[in-house]
């Protein structure tokens, strides 16, 4: 997710995308072992791989932490009789006695592997309550590197699913619902049938967000549609009922009594009834559009998911966990007035992954405020509020986003204090009334602190700047293009030289970066108008 280049808009939203793929891509790169180890064992001792959060709930008290502690420890003893350890010796084996084999490739030294072991073993279990046909099974792809090789583990942590011995990627979301959906969606169940209330009201207690589907009877072209969709999604839970008594526990508002589709989110915002026509596409456009919540909370479980969401207006909030406890009922109901238009996202302020490459883009990298922002994927744009986030001020800077009536927002330093300097320092916001629309010449030098020739070519236009002080017209000056942005500022590498001339500032003259300053001196004193005012003597 770097640094970015961000004098130029195109070369902004690449940084950008690439700036957030650091942070949010799940599997990291593997450094090949040479060296593997033959064991015949099976290892027994799950406490390596399945990671416990031992902080507990979040200030539950002694007793929450116990209670918690005790039911992480009955997962570990399940987990222990079903997730099976795979060796040099086994792995083909069981690959090719079950018809269905969910592999995690995993290292124990990784910290993304040790994020998704619980939830590994959520799914597991739960698989093996709900009598699925997936074998689940780990594989050390440090110790058993040739093994990893062979069934195409390059990364940690990796998910395969083998059906009949050819494997197909994970793609599904990370948490342990999220894993149950889809092994059981990609080996024959994309849709759960229920018949009775009970059967409703239990499926009720298990399920967080799920897609409704009431038919009369389970054929003809809408019914088809629908089972498309359910086995295309790879995230959802469908569930189909022919019972409008039945679908009414589910969806409680429902005024269907046949061909229906609903989805059902645990928030606020819980029932969306869907009214567009039943092709599995535009289904599943409705799905992409609402199955987040009114405000997604973002984690390094969701992040994938939300980054290639189809939205192109996204506002971000930032802020400290206690202040946001009193922001999202208000931003909840701002979200609301914005559904499908707009996604909502918030990100802990102190979550070093997740919100310092935001805030990094947005030069307020060590904000400790609450922070309103906005990115239009579409322009590659972004947007801050600048004042008070205040439940109204939030609506009127969405508003104004979504009619495109809100000026994009470029970073800039302080104002500095130029007084009796050579070398004028131009920030973003300086930068029109100092080069722009100055009426002198301007030399100005585009620098980053990360660029390795930057140095040598300051000094050369410090001593420029000396050798033409006695010329009026004719200012010297420098940018951080790392820290400050212009719309008019197109700078593709660092360091540049841009003059400026005083007649025509929408034309600036690209000198050479490896010319010597003699050889700059001459060009500068080309491009002057006055030359009269060019001193004779040589550097």
């Amino acid at each position: 997710m770097f640094p970015a280049k961000p004098t130029s808009r195109s070369i902004l939203f690449t940084a950008t995308i690439f700036f957030l793929l650091i942070f949010t891509i799940y599997v990291t790169a593997n450094e090949d072992p040479t060296v593997e180890t033959d064991n015949d064992g099976v290892d027994s001792d799950l406490e390596e791989l399945i990671a416990i959060d031992e902080q507990g709930g979040g200030g539950g008290g002694e007793e929450q932490q116990q209670g918690d502690q005790q039911k992480e420890a009955e997962v570990l003893s399940k987990a222990q009789r079903i997730v099976l350890e795979l060796n040099s010796d086994n792995a083909r084996r069981v690959i090719d006695q079950n018809e269905f084999v969910l592999i995690l490739g995993y290292a124990p030294w990784c910290a993304r592997s040790a994020e998704l072991m619980p939830q590994f073993a959520e799914a597991a279990n739960k698989l093996k309550d709900l009598g699925s046909p997936v074998l689940m099974a780990k594989l050390d792809a440090e110790r058993y590197p040739k093994v990893a090789s062979t069934l195409g583990i390059k990364g940690f942590p990796t998910l395969l699913l083998f059906v009949n011995g050819t494997s197909q990627v994970y793609t599904g979301g990370f948490s342990g619902e999220d894993i149950v959906i889809w092994a059981r969606k990609k080996t024959g169940l994309p849709v759960i049938r229920i018949s009775s209330s009970v059967e409703a009201e239990d499926f009720q207690k298990k399920y967080n967000l799920f897609v409704l589907g009431l038919f009369d009877k389970f054929e003809g072209h809408d019914y088809e549609e629908f089972i498309k969709a359910a086995t295309t999604d790879n995230e959802i839970q469908f569930v189909e009922v022919s019972s409008s008594s039945v679908a009414k526990i589910l969806f409680p508002n429902i005024n269907a009594t046949d061909h229906f589709i609903g989805i059902v989110k645990s928030e606020p915002e819980k029932y969306i009834a869907y009214g567009g026509i039943f092709e599995k596409d535009t289904i599943l456009q409705f799905l992409e559009y609402n199955k987040f919540p009114l405000v997604t909370i973002l984690t390094e479980l969701n992040s994938a998911r939300v980054y290639s969401s189809p939205f192109k207006l996204q506002v971000i909030v930032f802020a400290d966990s206690d202040d946001f406890k009193n922001l999202i009922q208000p931003l909840q109901e701002v979200a609301r007035k914005f559904i499908s238009k707009i996604m909502f996202v918030y990100i802990d302020i102190a979550d070093e992954n997740q919100a310092k490459p935001f805030l990094t883009l947005l030069g307020i990298e060590d904000s400790e405020n609450t922070v309103v922002s906005a990115f239009d994927n579409r322009m590659s744009s972004k947007y801050l509020l600048e004042s008070n986030p205040t439940p109204s001020n939030i609506e009127e800077f969405c508003s104004r986003l979504l009619h495109g009536t809100l000026s994009p927002y470029f970073k800039s330093q302080p104002i500095p204090d130029n007084k009796e300097k050579i070398l004028q320092v131009i920030v973003g916001k300086t930068l029109d009334d100092l080069v722009l629309s100055s009426p002198k010449n301007v030399l100005l030098e585009v620098y980053t602190p990360w660029c390795i020739n930057c140095e040598t070519t300051t000094k050369q236009i410090e001593k420029l700047a000396k050798h033409f002080m006695g010329v009026d017209n004719l200012v010297f000056a420098r940018i951080d293009a790392s820290a400050n942005e212009h719309p008019k500022l197109q700078v593709d590498d660092y360091p540049t030289l841009l003059f400026y001339p005083a007649g025509d500032k929408a034309n600036p003259v690209k000198l050479s970066t490896k010319s010597t300053s003699k050889d700059l001196a001459t060009v500068i004193k080309s491009l002057l108008r006055a030359k009269k005012d060019v001193p004779k003597d040589e550097l």
